[in-house]
């Protein structure tokens, strides 16, 4: 659905200035700026995707966000755009955008790994419907994104091509598993990203990136054609620099596809007449109650001050109490199971180790286990609906505490050492099934972004975008860039099979 005129009004100055502040490097406008900028002629999408390539090839072997890029067809579809866009036939703000994918999203004759030995050379004879949608739209693919191996973790660190390495302090993980996803938008290679979230995937990289990650309800968008870690708890949603690019991402992948069994029948409402909607009547609640223990202190005041510029935006923060969760993604070892019946255990040597053992544990997941698990996440999701009899919106911490070394998180992995909750703060939305986003609040001392999580009743996308548009805008935070690429050197861009 194509943005408003009103909207593209709204954004048009701030494109403009966008553009000024580049310097002439197209590679820093949001996706809405980029989008402008091709309407008014200021730019071509043969140039904008250029300058991203450009941009891979120079930075990305320090940080290692992509497995494959696409240049020829990304530089194709760019020039078919702009003769679409010449001869009049713009389809929307996605129209000759470049984009990218995590690596889990099937794509027709462009390989498909999930970060495994196992699918090195996998190339799908068909698009996921999140791509095919993404297609309609007119975006440019630039290629596909690094992930924790098979997503079946929230490090990317475990992955046959490499650990990601976070742009804000390259020794450290970017959290995961669609830590090629976040990286890519925080390192300016990308005007949008997807990647999908089964426990935090989404939303736990964005945190430790600085990006803002959007998993919108279960069944929102299709997850056909994507390679599933756990079907009952897996989403597809976007990463992006700001919220109103999030929202724009969203409104192209969202609908129902009847060929998925987990998609949901429901109108799609325009996202972006969020972006700007007034959050005065919106009452916040904060569950202090395992979402505030343990916190990084740093954690706990850049979280307090978000906290406290909320209230001043909205009706107010109380406290309230969300249903208790025993269940983890773990919950859902059969579904997993069953998708790697056929390659599990006689290939289970080209898996990571760790993943080896996780899959271990999900085939020998009792049916029962299972079944009285997948109720108990039922049961839930009608539980938490009465939450927002009181209050509108959510908010809590993204993230607990810094993220980890990338040395520390293989060894603990390999070693099922106990490893810092990452996932705490997140896992539980995936188990309700609840739209959620992350935007950046503020930066530990050494310059690390810092997460907060604002989460929604079910369907209720519009105010979790309206209440996290309104934040963003009254700071600043989503603005701040990392300084690491002077430190990075050149390399050859990886070429598509």
């Amino acid at each position: 659905m194509p943005l408003s005129r009103r909207n593209f009004i709204h954004t048009s100055l701030a494109a403009a200035s966008a553009l000024r502040a580049a310097s002439g490097d197209l590679t820093q406008l949001t996706l809405l700026a980029a989008a402008e900028a091709l309407r008014t002629k200021q730019t071509t999408s043969v140039e904008l995707t250029k300058a991203c390539l450009d941009r891979i090839a120079l930075y990305d072997r320090g940080l290692n966000s992509f497995i494959t890029v696409t240049p020829e067809v990304a530089m194709e579809a760019a020039r078919k755009a702009d003769q679409e866009r010449a001869a009049g036939r713009a389809r929307g703000p996605l129209h000759g955008v470049p984009i990218a994918l995590k690596d889990n999203i099937d794509t027709q004759g462009i390989r498909t790994t999930a970060a495994s030995a196992l699918f090195a050379d996998r190339v799908p004879a068909e698009d996921a419907e999140v791509w095919r949608r993404l297609q309609a739209a007119g975006a440019v693919l630039l290629g596909k994104l690094n992930l924790h191996e098979f997503a079946a973790g929230g490090t990317t660190a475990v992955t046959f091509f490499g650990p990601v390495r976070n742009p804000y302090a390259a020794e450290r993980n970017c959290g995961g598993s669609s830590g090629g996803s976040a990286v890519a938008i925080a390192a300016d290679f990308a005007y949008g990203t997807l990647g999908t979230d089964t426990g935090g995937s989404i939303r736990t990289p964005a945190s430790f990136c600085g990006v803002v990650g959007f998993k919108p309800t279960h069944g929102r968008a299709s997850i056909r054609g994507i390679i599933p870690l756990v079907w009952s708890l897996d989403h597809v949603g976007p990463l992006t620099k700001t919220v109103a690019d999030a929202a724009v991402l969203l409104q192209a992948i969202a609908g129902y596809d009847e060929l998925d069994i987990d998609c949901v029948d429901r109108p799609v409402l325009d996202y972006t007449k969020a972006i700007g909607a007034p959050v005065q009547s919106f009452r916040l609640g904060v569950p202090r109650a395992s979402f505030y223990d343990k916190l990084d202190p740093e954690v706990a005041a850049a979280v307090d001050t978000a906290l406290g510029v909320l209230s001043k935006l909205t009706a107010g923060a109380k406290n309230c109490v969300l249903p208790a969760v025993s269940y983890g993604p773990s919950a859902g070892g059969a579904e997993t199971a069953t998708y790697h019946l056929p390659y599990y255990p006689k290939s289970q040597g080209s898996y990571m180790p760790s993943t080896r053992k996780s899959m271990g544990r999900s085939a020998s997941m009792p049916a029962t286990t299972y079944v009285e698990s997948m109720r108990a996440v039922r049961l839930l999701r009608r539980q938490v609906v009465k939450v927002f009899d009181t209050v509108d919106l959510v908010i809590t911490p993204t993230t607990k505490s810094k993220p980890y070394l990338i040395s520390e998180a293989i060894q603990r992995v390999e070693t099922d050492k106990p490893m810092p909750p990452a996932l705490a703060n997140t896992s539980q939305f995936n188990i309700f099934g609840l739209p959620t986003i992350s935007i950046p609040c503020g930066k530990f001392t050494d310059g690390i972004p810092i997460g907060l999580q604002i989460t929604g009743a079910p369907w209720a996308e519009e105010k979790v975008l309206a209440l996290a548009h309104a934040y963003e805008q009254a700071t600043d935070w989503h603005k701040r860039r990392p300084s690491l690429f002077a430190e990075l050197k050149p390399y050859e861009v990886k070429t598509s099979l």
